[in-house]
């Protein structure tokens, strides 16, 4: 297990609240988390509702390792359970379960960000790598990026990065593994910042690399399908008044969880908690700066054909 650095969670009073108002902290409630990470949600419900149980996914075996050994620790083995597996497996792990609240933090964790040998940031030299689940998915980036054909890379990273010099980045790829193989994060990050128009490289908000790199590790683990695979499940199995947050951190993400919530919402047993997104303020922005891009969207299950 590779060091399991500190994760800042974001919006937490936020997602807490949004899904909890309407709880007394007495109750017997069951909850689940979606995507566990450093587990600062999670222990924030538990520590909110002390009657309460969770059920807690995620795909990244770290993170399972290292939130054991927290449970250990805060002596919660009773009333908390982490899966290793994506919540696109939600049902197979739950069988009949209904839930008082579903919480989902989409972002990548900070533990990936920070750790070079996992390959998610290039910001520090580390193997071309960025699998979530190292266990079950054997497709790395590297692979990716030195095998698929120059039209299937540029798809990627125009479709997952949104990028637009996408066809400029993938024929300087092109022509630099015709000398060696791209297998780490600073040989990728070296060929995009020097494939955008010089009076672009500097002075930006965002480094020239970074759609890149979000595309690659979208694309790497399915995370957009997965999302919209699971979330109409999961909320299918919400009780009446349960309700479910989800906090994402770029446009594709939250495009599709808006479509989802407001499809669900135009019918009768669905309500919008908040129709624009709640966003980090300045304060959390300051002290964690991976904030900024954080959007909260919440949503509630309610009688059928209740007046909204």
């Amino acid at each position: 297990m590779s060091e399991f650095s500190g994760h800042l969670t974001v919006l937490r009073d936020e997602l807490i609240n949004i899904v909890s108002d309407s709880f007394d902290y007495s109750e017997k409630l069951i909850f689940a988390d979606l995507t566990f990470g450093g587990g600062g949600h999670s222990f924030y419900l538990l520590e909110k509702f002390p009657n309460s149980t969770l059920l807690c996914f995620d795909q990244d075996l770290d993170a399972i390792k290292h939130g054991q050994m927290l449970i250990e620790a805060k002596v919660l083995n009773d009333r908390i359970k982490l899966i290793h597996a994506n919540f696109t497996d939600f049902n197979l792990h739950t069988e009949n379960l209904q839930f008082d609240a579903i919480i989902a933090d989409l972002g990548v964790s900070s533990h990936h960000l920070d750790s070079p040998e996992r390959g998610f940031s290039f910001r520090a030299e580390g193997p071309l790598d960025m699998r979530m689940d190292q266990v079950t998915c054997d497709l790395t980036a590297a692979d990716v990026v030195n095998d698929f054909p120059a039209k299937d890379l540029i798809e990627i990273f125009t479709i997952y990065g949104e990028e637009k010099f996408a066809t400029r980045i993938v024929e300087n790829i092109i022509e630099k593994r015709k000398e060696e193989r791209i297998e780490t994060t600073h040989q990728l990050e070296n060929i995009v910042f020097h494939s955008y128009p010089r009076s672009l490289r500097l002075n930006r908000r965002k480094h020239p690399a970074t759609q890149v790199f979000q595309a690659l590790r979208i694309y790497i683990n399915s995370e957009l399908d997965s999302i919209t695979k699971a979330i109409p499940d999961c909320l299918d199995r919400l009780k009446i008044n349960g309700k479910m947050g989800i906090i994402t951190f770029h446009s594709l993400e939250d495009r599709i969880i808006k479509n989802i919530f407001k499809e669900a919402s135009l019918k009768s047993d669905y309500r919008l908690i908040n129709k624009k997104p709640i966003e980090a303020n300045q304060k959390e922005i300051f002290n964690n700066n991976r904030a900024r891009s954080a959007k909260l969207r919440g949503i509630e299950r309610v009688v059928k054909n209740e007046t909204k």
